[in-house]
C-alpha cells in the first residue's frame, strides 16, 4: 500500500498546479470583463483589453451609472424584461416537460413510442423553420410584443422531454408502487415521490433553460417590437450603431447581464454533473 501511494504521489503534485492554471485560464475572460467595466469607452477601443491594461489606473463607476441613467433608463427595463421572461419561461417549461418525460418514461399506453420519436424529430427541426409558422401563430393570439408571445413557442421543451424521461425510467417502480398502496393518486405519487427524486434532472435542466432563455436573441427579436419591451440580448445589441458604439453602457451592461446566469448555476451547481451523468445513463 506504501509503495502504490508514493507511485501516485507526484500525480498529486501535478495535478493543483494544473488545475489552477486551468481555473485562471477560464476566469480571465471574466476578470478581464468586470475590469474593462471601470475603463473609458476610449481606452478600449484604443488599447483593448490586454494583459497590460487589464487593471485599470482607477475605478471609476460612471459607466454603471450609465446604465441606470443613460438611454432614458431603458436598460432597467430590458434587465426587467429579461429576467421576467427567464423566469416564468423555464419554470413553466420544468413544471410542463418534467410531466410530459416522466409520462413517457414511466407508463405504458398506446403509441408512445411514437410519441417519443415524435419528441427526437422535433429535437432535429431548428428554431429558423418554424419562424415563420410561428410568428403568424403569435399575431392571431394577439401575442405580439407582449412576454407570453415571447415565451409560448418554449414553454414545452423537447430536449428537456427527453431527458426527464431518460431519469424517469431508472426511477425503481418500488416507489411508485408503495405510493399507491399508500393511496396516492397519480399526480400526488408525481409531486410527493418522483419529482424530489428528479432533484438532480431539475437542477440540470433549470441551469441549462434558464441560460437558453437568457441568451435567447432570435425570438424576442421578431417578436418585441417596442423599445421598452426588448429583451437583453436585444438591447445590448442596439448600441452598437453604424453611427457610434456606446462602450461605456455595452461592456458594463454585458457584464451585469451575467450575474443572473452565474447566480443559477452557483445555486444549482451541486444537482448539474449528477443530473447531467445520471440522465445521460439510464433507459
Amino acid at each position: 500500500m506504501a509503495g502504490n501511494h508514493s507511485r501516485f504521489r507526484p500525480f498529486w503534485l501535478i495535478k493543483y498546479p494544473l488545475l489552477f492554471l486551468a481555473a485562471l485560464v477560464f476566469l480571465f475572460p471574466i476578470v478581464a470583463l468586470v475590469m474593462a467595466t471601470f475603463r473609458t469607452g476610449r481606452d478600449l477601443m484604443r488599447f483593448g483589453i490586454t494583459f497590460q491594461t487589464l487593471i485599470p489606473q482607477s475605478f471609476d463607476l460612471k459607466n454603471y451609472g450609465y446604465l441606470i441613467d443613460g438611454k432614458d433608463g431603458l436598460y432597467l427595463s430590458w434587465y426587467k424584461n429579461s429576467l421576467i421572461v427567464t423566469v416564468f419561461q423555464t419554470g413553466f417549461s420544468l413544471f410542463l416537460s418534467s410531466l410530459v418525460g416522466y409520462g413517457l418514461g414511466v407508463y405504458r399506453f398506446v403509441g408512445r413510442n411514437a410519441i417519443f420519436v415524435l419528441v427526437l424529430f422535433v429535437m432535429l427541426v431548428p428554431l429558423q423553420i418554424l419562424i415563420l409558422p410561428l410568428y403568424s401563430m403569435m399575431i392571431d393570439l394577439g401575442a405580439m410584443d407582449t412576454y407570453w408571445g415571447a415565451m409560448l413557442p418554449f414553454l414545452v421543451s423537447p430536449f428537456a422531454i427527453f431527458f426527464f424521461r431518460q431519469y424517469a425510467v431508472g426511477i425503481p417502480k418500488d416507489y411508485l408502487d408503495a405510493g399507491r398502496v399508500d393511496g396516492l393518486n397519480e399526480y400526488a405519487i408525481f409531486f410527493k415521490i418522483t419529482a424530489p427524486l428528479m432533484a438532480p434532472a431539475f437542477g440540470a435542466m433549470a441551469i441549462l433553460m434558464a441560460q437558453q432563455s437568457w441568451n435567447n436573441f432570435i425570438w424576442p427579436l421578431i417578436v418585441m417590437r417596442t423599445t421598452q419591451m426588448l429583451t437583453l440580448p436585444i438591447g445590448l445589441n442596439s448600441l452598437l450603431t453604424p453611427y457610434g458604439n456606446n462602450y461605456n453602457m455595452l461592456i458594463s451592461g454585458a457584464a451585469m447581464a451575467s450575474l443572473p446566469i452565474i447566480i443559477v448555476f452557483f445555486f444549482f451547481q451541486k444537482y448539474f454533473l449528477s443530473g447531467l451523468t445520471t440522465g445521460g445513463i439510464k433507459g
